[in-house]
Protein backbone atom coordinates (compact mmCIF):
# COMPACT_ATOMS: atom_id res chain seq x y z
CA UNK A 1 0.00 0.00 0.00
CA UNK A 2 1.23 3.74 -1.04
CA UNK A 3 2.15 5.67 2.38
CA UNK A 4 -0.80 8.55 2.66
CA UNK A 5 1.31 11.82 0.98
CA UNK A 6 -0.34 15.16 1.51
CA UNK A 7 -2.41 16.36 -1.94
CA UNK A 8 -0.87 18.49 -4.07
CA UNK A 9 0.03 22.03 -2.40
CA UNK A 10 -0.36 20.88 0.88
CA UNK A 11 2.93 20.69 3.60
CA UNK A 12 4.09 17.80 4.67
CA UNK A 13 2.06 17.72 8.56
CA UNK A 14 3.37 15.47 11.10
CA UNK A 15 2.07 13.91 14.33
CA UNK A 16 -1.85 13.35 15.47
CA UNK A 17 -2.43 15.14 11.94
CA UNK A 18 -1.98 12.20 10.29
CA UNK A 19 -3.03 9.57 12.69
CA UNK A 20 -6.85 9.40 10.48
CA UNK A 21 -6.07 8.60 7.18
CA UNK A 22 -9.00 7.86 5.45
CA UNK A 23 -12.76 7.19 6.96
CA UNK A 24 -16.32 6.36 4.66
CA UNK A 25 -19.77 5.16 5.44
CA UNK A 26 -21.44 2.91 3.72
CA UNK A 27 -24.73 1.12 3.43
CA UNK A 28 -23.69 -2.71 2.55
CA UNK A 29 -21.09 -2.26 0.50
CA UNK A 30 -22.30 0.68 -1.09
CA UNK A 31 -19.77 3.81 0.11
CA UNK A 32 -22.08 6.66 0.44
CA UNK A 33 -20.04 9.22 1.78
CA UNK A 34 -16.11 9.37 2.26
CA UNK A 35 -13.55 11.55 3.24
CA UNK A 36 -9.46 11.95 2.82
CA UNK A 37 -6.93 14.97 2.90
CA UNK A 38 -4.36 12.16 1.47
CA UNK A 39 -3.94 10.42 -1.69
CA UNK A 40 -2.46 6.86 -1.85
CA UNK A 41 -4.39 3.37 -2.63
CA UNK A 42 -6.67 3.45 1.11
CA UNK A 43 -9.79 4.02 -0.49
CA UNK A 44 -10.07 0.99 -2.61
CA UNK A 45 -8.17 -1.39 0.27
CA UNK A 46 -10.76 -0.27 2.25
CA UNK A 47 -13.22 -0.79 -0.04
CA UNK A 48 -12.00 -4.52 -0.73
CA UNK A 49 -12.10 -5.13 3.08
CA UNK A 50 -15.63 -4.35 3.43
CA UNK A 51 -17.09 -6.69 0.99
CA UNK A 52 -14.86 -9.36 2.70
CA UNK A 53 -16.46 -9.04 5.84
CA UNK A 54 -17.47 -12.20 7.63
CA UNK A 55 -21.27 -13.09 6.87
CA UNK A 56 -23.57 -12.21 9.46
CA UNK A 57 -21.72 -8.55 10.54
CA UNK A 58 -23.52 -6.57 7.95
CA UNK A 59 -26.83 -8.39 9.23
CA UNK A 60 -29.35 -5.35 9.27
CA UNK A 61 -30.81 -6.08 12.68
CA UNK A 62 -28.02 -8.23 13.94
CA UNK A 63 -25.82 -6.62 16.85
CA UNK A 64 -23.06 -4.07 16.28
CA UNK A 65 -19.77 -6.00 15.64
CA UNK A 66 -16.35 -4.24 15.35
CA UNK A 67 -13.62 -5.68 13.18
CA UNK A 68 -9.51 -4.30 12.45
CA UNK A 69 -7.90 -5.37 9.19
CA UNK A 70 -3.70 -4.51 9.76
CA UNK A 71 -1.91 -3.92 6.37
CA UNK A 72 1.55 -1.91 5.76
CA UNK A 73 1.53 -0.34 8.88
CA UNK A 74 -2.53 0.76 8.92
CA UNK A 75 -5.28 -0.30 10.33
CA UNK A 76 -8.81 -1.13 8.42
CA UNK A 77 -11.48 -0.33 11.40
CA UNK A 78 -14.84 -1.45 10.96
CA UNK A 79 -17.94 -1.08 13.10
CA UNK A 80 -20.67 -2.47 11.66
CA UNK A 81 -24.31 -1.92 12.84
CA UNK A 82 -27.73 -2.41 11.29
CA UNK A 83 -26.83 -2.52 7.73
CA UNK A 84 -24.16 -0.10 7.72
CA UNK A 85 -20.83 0.08 8.09
CA UNK A 86 -18.06 2.72 9.56
CA UNK A 87 -14.47 2.85 8.76
CA UNK A 88 -11.56 4.37 9.37
CA UNK A 89 -7.77 3.95 8.23
CA UNK A 90 -5.09 4.83 10.93
CA UNK A 91 -1.78 4.78 11.81
CA UNK A 92 -0.86 1.13 13.03
CA UNK A 93 0.53 3.27 15.76
CA UNK A 94 -2.42 5.30 16.68
CA UNK A 95 -4.23 3.85 19.74
CA UNK A 96 -6.78 1.44 19.14
CA UNK A 97 -9.88 3.33 21.30
CA UNK A 98 -8.96 6.47 19.46
CA UNK A 99 -9.85 5.01 16.21
CA UNK A 100 -12.74 3.02 17.93
CA UNK A 101 -14.33 6.78 19.65
CA UNK A 102 -14.34 8.11 16.16
CA UNK A 103 -16.35 5.17 14.70
CA UNK A 104 -18.68 5.33 17.49
CA UNK A 105 -19.06 9.43 17.30
CA UNK A 106 -19.51 8.62 13.37
CA UNK A 107 -22.22 6.28 13.53
CA UNK A 108 -24.44 7.90 16.60
CA UNK A 109 -24.12 11.20 14.26
CA UNK A 110 -24.86 9.73 11.08
CA UNK A 111 -28.26 7.66 11.87
CA UNK A 112 -29.09 10.69 14.14
CA UNK A 113 -28.69 12.09 10.58
CA UNK A 114 -30.24 9.98 8.78
CA UNK A 115 -31.62 6.49 9.86
CA UNK A 116 -35.09 6.23 8.41
CA UNK A 117 -34.67 8.71 5.90
CA UNK A 118 -32.42 9.46 2.96
CA UNK A 119 -29.77 6.96 3.77
CA UNK A 120 -31.53 4.19 3.26
CA UNK A 121 -31.86 4.78 -0.36
CA UNK A 122 -28.84 6.94 -1.11
CA UNK A 123 -26.91 5.87 -4.27
CA UNK A 124 -23.32 5.36 -3.76
CA UNK A 125 -20.86 8.55 -3.00
CA UNK A 126 -24.58 10.92 -3.25
CA UNK A 127 -23.72 11.83 0.33
CA UNK A 128 -20.34 13.12 0.24
CA UNK A 129 -20.64 16.81 -0.37
CA UNK A 130 -23.10 17.15 2.54
CA UNK A 131 -21.31 14.37 5.01
CA UNK A 132 -17.64 14.78 3.70
CA UNK A 133 -17.16 17.44 5.15
CA UNK A 134 -19.07 15.97 8.53
CA UNK A 135 -16.38 13.25 8.13
CA UNK A 136 -13.52 15.81 8.44
CA UNK A 137 -14.86 17.33 11.39
CA UNK A 138 -15.53 14.26 13.45
CA UNK A 139 -11.63 13.45 12.82
CA UNK A 140 -10.19 16.46 13.66
CA UNK A 141 -12.44 16.70 16.87
CA UNK A 142 -11.24 12.68 18.21
CA UNK A 143 -7.63 14.09 17.26
CA UNK A 144 -8.04 16.92 19.26
CA UNK A 145 -9.41 14.83 22.30
CA UNK A 146 -6.80 11.79 21.25
CA UNK A 147 -5.91 12.65 25.36
CA UNK A 148 -8.90 12.36 26.85
CA UNK A 149 -10.46 9.65 24.86
CA UNK A 150 -7.59 7.65 26.11
CA UNK A 151 -7.51 9.15 29.55
CA UNK A 152 -11.55 7.73 29.58
CA UNK A 153 -10.96 4.36 28.08
CA UNK A 154 -8.48 3.83 30.53
CA UNK A 155 -10.94 4.45 33.24
CA UNK A 156 -13.25 2.53 31.94
CA UNK A 157 -11.30 -0.36 32.12
CA UNK A 158 -10.18 -0.04 35.39
CA UNK A 159 -14.03 0.16 36.23
CA UNK A 160 -14.27 -3.00 34.39
CA UNK A 161 -11.79 -4.72 35.80
CA UNK A 162 -13.13 -4.03 39.68
CA UNK A 163 -16.79 -4.82 38.39
CA UNK A 164 -15.41 -8.07 37.30
CA UNK A 165 -13.44 -8.90 40.85
CA UNK A 166 -16.85 -7.59 42.92
CA UNK A 167 -18.78 -9.83 40.98
CA UNK A 168 -16.76 -12.86 41.38
CA UNK A 169 -16.85 -12.01 45.30
CA UNK A 170 -20.07 -12.21 44.88
CA UNK A 171 -20.45 -15.30 43.71
CA UNK A 172 -17.95 -17.14 45.63
CA UNK A 173 -19.95 -15.49 48.43
CA UNK A 174 -23.20 -17.16 47.47
CA UNK A 175 -21.58 -20.80 47.23
CA UNK A 176 -20.46 -20.89 50.49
Amino acid sequence: MASPAPREGEGESCGKEEWLIYAFVARGIAVLAEYTEFTGNFPALAAQCLQRLPAGSSNPGGATSRLSYACDRHTFNFLIDRGYGYCVVAKESVPKNVSVAFLERLKDDFMKRYRGGKADTALAKSLNKEYGPVIKQHMQYVLDHSDEIEKTSKVQAQVSEVKNIMLNNIEKDSKR
